[in-house]
Parts: C-alpha cells; sequence; structure tokens
C-alpha cells in the first residue's frame, strides 16, 4: 500500500509539471498562464485551453505526453494560429534566452533545420514555421528524432495524426465561444455537408433509402485477464450498432471499444469476464527466416466457422516502402484473418496480422502476380499502444519449440472472432484483410 501511495504521489507530480509546462509555454516576462480550461485527451496527450494570468486573454492551446526517457513532448497552437513544439527533462540546465538550433527529421525523410528557444533551465519552446509541408510531416509521421548539441532523441508520434485537429478545434471554439464555453476539445465536430441549391422539395419525391449494411469480420485476441482484446482497426472502422466477439464454438458477447489507433491500425476492445488464459508476447524480437504461425477467421461461415492455422516465416523485418512497424511474412492471410495472432514457434505473439499485398493493384504496376507477401505489425508498436491504453499484459521470453498442433490449441482460448454490421461505404474502403 506504501508503494501504491507513493506512486500515485508519482504521477499526481508528474501531471501537475506538465500542466505547469504548458501554462509556461507562451506566458510572456511579465505574466503567467492559467488553465486548463476544458481538456483534451488524445491517447496518452493531455491538455486544454490557456490564458495570460493578468489580462483573462486566451493565448494557446496545448497538449504534452511523457516519454520513457524522461523527456517531456509538449505540442502547441496560440490564438493566431502559430505553432510551437516544446521539450522538458528535469536533468537539463539551460540558459534562458541563448540559441538553441534543432534538426527534426520525421520518419528519415528531409531534415528540418529550427531553432529552439530555452525560457526556463529544463523547457525549450520550438516555434514551428508555417510550412504545410512540415505540418503534413508532423502529422503523419510514426517517429520523429530531434537532434542538437551533439545528442540524438527519439520520440514515437503516437496519435498525432488525431492532436493537431483536436488542438485546431480547441483554439476556434474558444476564439468564437470564450474560456467559459470550454469542453471536451477532443470531440470533433461532425463535417456538415455542402448545402444543395435551395429547391422546393418535389410533392411525390420518394424517401431516401437506408444505408446498406454489411457483415465486418475479423480476429482479435485476449492480452489482459480483464478482457482486453487487440485487434486491427479497420476491423471494427464504420462498425454500427453493436460489436461482438467470441471464442470458436462459444456464444457471441458485447464487446465495447476502449481505443483505437488509425495510425498504427490498432484498437482495443473489451468483453466482460475473467479469463485465464490469455496471449503472452514475446519480449525477444522475431528475426529474418523464423517460423511463425498465423491464427484467424477468414471468410468465416463460407470456409469453416472454425478458425483456421497457417504457417511460414518471417521474410522481412520491414514491410510496404521499407516500413519498419511491419513484417513480411509468407504465412496464407485472407479476409477474415486482420487483427488475430502472429505466433512464433513457442506460442507468443510476434505481431497482429495486418494485410495482404493487393494483388490487383501490384500486377497493374508491375505486371507480375505476389505470392505469399503479407504483413503484420510488429510488438513494439502493439506494446506502445497498450502502454498508452494502460492495460497489463504479459511478455515471455519462451525458448522452447512447440508442435503447430499445440500452438493452434493454446491459441483457442484467446484467440476471437470479431464481428458487426458495417455501412456499405466503410465496407469499401476497409483493408485487404480485414
Amino acid at each position: 500500500m506504501l508503494a501504491l501511495g507513493m506512486w500515485g504521489k508519482v504521477m499526481k507530480y508528474r501531471a501537475a509539471a506538465v500542466a505547469a509546462l504548458l501554462c509556461t509555454m507562451f506566458a510572456s516576462s511579465n505574466a503567467a498562464a492559467r488553465g486548463p480550461y476544458g481538456s483534451i485527451s488524445v491517447g496518452n496527450w493531455q491538455g486544454g485551453a490557456y490564458t495570460n494570468d493578468e489580462t483573462g486573454s486566451f493565448t494557446h492551446c496545448a497538449a504534452g505526453a511523457r516519454y520513457a526517457s524522461g523527456v517531456f513532448f509538449l505540442v502547441m497552437i496560440d490564438s493566431g494560429g502559430g505553432w510551437s513544439l516544446g521539450f522538458m527533462h528535469e536533468q537539463w540546465r539551460l540558459t534562458t534566452g541563448e540559441a538553441f538550433p534543432l534538426t527534426l527529421t520525421f520518419d528519415g525523410q528531409q531534415p528540418f533545420n529550427v531553432h529552439g528557444i530555452p525560457i526556463a533551465d529544463k523547457l525549450v519552446r520550438v516555434p514551428m514555421p508555417n510550412n504545410s509541408s512540415l505540418i503534413a510531416q508532423f502529422r503523419k509521421a510514426k517517429a520523429m528524432t530531434a537532434y542538437t548539441q551533439g545528442q540524438l532523441f527519439q520520440f514515437n508520434l503516437d496519435q498525432t495524426g488525431q492532436l493537431l485537429p483536436v488542438l485546431a478545434n480547441c483554439v476556434a471554439k474558444i476564439r468564437q465561444s470564450g474560456v467559459a464555453s470550454a469542453g471536451d476539445f477532443s470531440m470533433l465536430p461532425a463535417a456538415k455537408p455542402v448545402a444543395a441549391a435551395a429547391a422546393p422539395a418535389a410533392p411525390d419525391a420518394a424517401p431516401a433509402k437506408p444505408d446498406r449494411l454489411f457483415d465486418q469480420k475479423g480476429t482479435g485476441f485476449l492480452v489482459s485477464s480483464n478482457g482486453h482484446l487487440v485487434t486491427n482497426a479497420h476491423v471494427v472502422q464504420g462498425c454500427v450498432g453493436d460489436i461482438l466477439g467470441n471464442p470458436s464454438g462459444e456464444a457471441p458477447a458485447k464487446l465495447r471499444l476502449v481505443s483505437s489507433d488509425e495510425t498504427n491500425d490498432l484498437a482495443l476492445l473489451q468483453v466482460t469476464g475473467s479469463f485465464k488464459d490469455v496471449a503472452k508476447i514475446r519480449d525477444k524480437a522475431i528475426q529474418s527466416g523464423d517460423s511463425v504461425v498465423a491464427i484467424g477467421y477468414p471468410f468465416h461461415g463460407l470456409l469453416t466457422s472454425d478458425f483456421t492455422v497457417t504457417t511460414g516465416i518471417v521474410s522481412s523485418l520491414s514491410g510496404i516502402l521499407n516500413d519498419t512497424r511491419f513484417l513480411q511474412i509468407s504465412a496464407a492471410v485472407q479476409p477474415g484473418n486482420s487483427g488475430g495472432p502472429l505466433l512464433a514457434s513457442s506460442g507468443d505473439v510476434v505481431g497482429v496480422v495486418a494485410a495482404k499485398l493487393n494483388a490487383i493493384k501490384f500486377v497493374r504496376a508491375t505486371g507480375n502476380i505476389p505470392e505469399n507477401i503479407n504483413f503484420a505489425i510488429k510488438t513494439g508498436a502493439l506494446r506502445d499502444f497498450l502502454d498508452n491504453s494502460v492495460v497489463p499484459y504479459q511478455i515471455s521470453d519462451a525458448k522452447e519449440e512447440l508442435k503447430t498442433a499445440d500452438i493452434a490449441r493454446n491459441a483457442r482460448a484467446f484467440t476471437f472472432l470479431i464481428s458487426c454490421k458495417a455501412k456499405a461505404k466503410e465496407k469499401e474502403t476497409a483493408k485487404n484483410a480485414g
């Protein structure tokens, strides 16, 4: 109990430190900022709107997250639309006002040279140019490196694609209605349809046809005894009504969507109950040539109602265009396999099955028919996603090799069929394997 109490104090201190930093970033030399007003919560990013403490005028919207390296990383948009980044570390000793050049690189693309401004001995603010390509790279990037003063810092950019629109929404709402109306800025307003030219409705106009719904199916697997399941984000994208999940041969149960990361194509669901058998994530990285087993529910109901088992090897440690978040595997996967566990010969999870190569597009581009080119999300992205969602999971360093039949038998307890009804438009845009 003492340890838990101390941990709670540490977490409260960190939360207070982030709040203080977010207030400080746009403070003038004569006045501090006050806030947050309302709330921003996107993945691990937390923040809100802030005002000048003396005048009460709105200054900026900001959100920050703490990384394992000890660095607090902040993203801000001010009342005029300018955006900035901020970096803070408790062990830094900086000189306020000195030049602080940085080189930022997103996903290994063309580097950008920017200049930071130390505004405290531990805190650097980096005003960013309103460069559309830079903003686009930051929003789409999966990783960023910052090189300064002989040091290289690395950041996984978790859900920044969702964060920037949320910050912009915060600024727009405060500018329109003031801080008194501040609420949850994380809920973006629905896009308004473009109004057609005004015209009287025909008296005999037929009512609009309801959207056609299709069965959308994929696979998921249990990662916690509290009923948390992992699948692909595209498996539950566009679901209308209940999302259902069930192990092979058992009645389906309702699943709750806990969180989703469309950038890395991962989703977290939860089913009510307590579970003894959960998937274990392999601690040691998989290598090219290692044997793997894919478990899933492809073409469920058309071929079989049970899950299927396919075997293969890791063909490459990167995906399309050298995307290092993915593994390329030779194990066959089909529509319905998406979100299923990719297992090592020990039976531990080494990836999340994500997609197969689009054969038609590949033939059109190259003239060749691809064979056994499929992809799975690596466990690094999976573990980051679970950590950010504060979900406990088990890791394993088991070295014993199991027979494929034993791997499949063990997986039966934690592998679920995921299903829902989805609109036709959503179904058409779903990824290949799901």
